[in-house]
């Protein structure tokens, strides 16, 4: 665990010709690397690895993950705005960090040096927010145009999709490329991720790629997203001062409040399996990334209240009406093809992953 201190720039001899960039972000549109020693040519001919969305919740455990296998070659791209994700990255090691705006423009004017991989997890990632037009520029404008450079350049291409593209399941949870087209996502979230998978699809390019359908992540480094953090994050500290869990009650018949289930999964045991397929070069598709085991808000409220020693005490509160069509009821992942793919990681159980999170909340820590 990293605990937030003030950030540290390190020293640099006078005169020396070595750039250390990575350590502290640069906060500005990079128009060139500084490779001048031996080393910084070295890594330019093994690869860099481009990280978009890098300080944001699971791009930067992802980047905690590649530094801890020895991999700080890498460039973080992000928009850092007016949030505190830019203490995601502190204490992690990367080359340089480069505005999302700025991005593009720089990868195709050929300054950077050779890029090995493209992991792209940068996304605008509310539910609520409606502005179709944006949505469609970030999530999928800008991934076809990341995608296809990748593509052209040889380059590993990792992205993330998304279980909104699901919607309300009723075509179940399969990530078989023949059911992809019988989806209808619930929100402009779901329908951009959506669309980028199948463009991929029409255009046979799902060979080439690497995509994660994340269902309900949660644990550290989910800070700065507000309206969009986890219950657990959200509701915390107001449950150990003593108040109840908040959920939000049942509109459906057969579904008892607080009944509505997710397919929950620790954000570190989602770094794992994508550290697999990032170190794996055989293997391609689209797969879902969720633990094939649906639970119970009820569930979650029970976990924490457990691990904070307090008797369970829940209110059930009116969901906004703006939702009510729009909110998934099930959502179980079926995780057949990532397990033929060869990844056979053991997901951690609720409970255990909240004990974990429980820890990190405690103090404000991070990964």
């Amino acid at each position: 665990m990293t605990k937030v201190s003030k950030t540290r720039h390190p020293r640099r001899k006078s005169g020396s010709r070595k750039c250390y960039l990575g350590w502290i972000p640069a906060f500005a549109g990079m128009t060139s690397l500084c490779f001048r020693n031996d080393e910084g040519r070295g890594m330019a001919k093994k690869g860099i690895t481009i990280l978009t969305g890098g300080a944001g919740f699971i791009g930067s455990c992802f980047l905690w993950k590649l530094n801890h296998q020895g991999n700080n070659d890498i460039i973080v791209v992000d928009n850092l705005a007016n949030t505190n994700k830019w203490k995601n990255l502190i204490g992690k090691k990367f080359i340089d960090y480069i505005q999302k705006d700025d991005f593009l423009d720089v990868l195709e004017s050929g300054k950077l040096p050779h890029v090995k991989t493209v992991v792209h997890l940068g996304a605008c990632t509310s539910t609520v927010l409606n502005d179709a037009a944006y949505f469609l520029k970030n999530n999928y404008e800008y991934s076809k145009r990341l995608a296809l450079w990748a593509f052209a350049h040889k380059a590993k291409f990792i992205y993330a999709s998304s279980a909104a593209t699901y919607g309300d399941g009723m075509s179940g949870y399969d990530d078989a490329d023949e059911a992809m087209p019988a989806l209808r996502p619930l929100n402009i979230y779901g329908y951009t991720k959506h669309l980028f998978d199948l463009w991929l699809l029409r255009n046979n390019l799902i060979n080439k790629v690497i995509g994660f359908k994340f269902f309900n992540v949660f644990g550290p480094n989910e800070y700065h997203k507000g309206e969009m953090m986890s219950i657990i994050c959200k509701q915390f500290n107001s449950i150990k001062e003593g108040n109840p869990m908040r959920l939000f009650k049942s509109y459906r018949n057969d579904c008892k409040d607080g009944e509505q289930k997710r397919d929950f999964i620790y954000v570190k045991d989602v770094i794992e399996v994508m550290y697999y397929f990032y170190e794996n070069p055989c293997v391609s598709g689209i797969y879902n990334l969720g633990t094939a085991a649906a639970r119970s808000w009820n569930d979650v409220a029970k976990a924490l209240f457990f691990v904070l020693g307090k008797a369970l005490k829940i209110e059930y509160i009116e969901m906004p009406e703006g939702l009510k069509e729009k909110y998934q009821y099930f959502t179980e992942a079926k995780m057949d093809k990532i397990t033929i793919a060869g990844c056979k990681h053991k997901f951690m159980p609720l409970e255990e992953a909240v004990k974990d999170y429980a820890a990190y909340l405690e103090k404000g820590m991070y990964l």
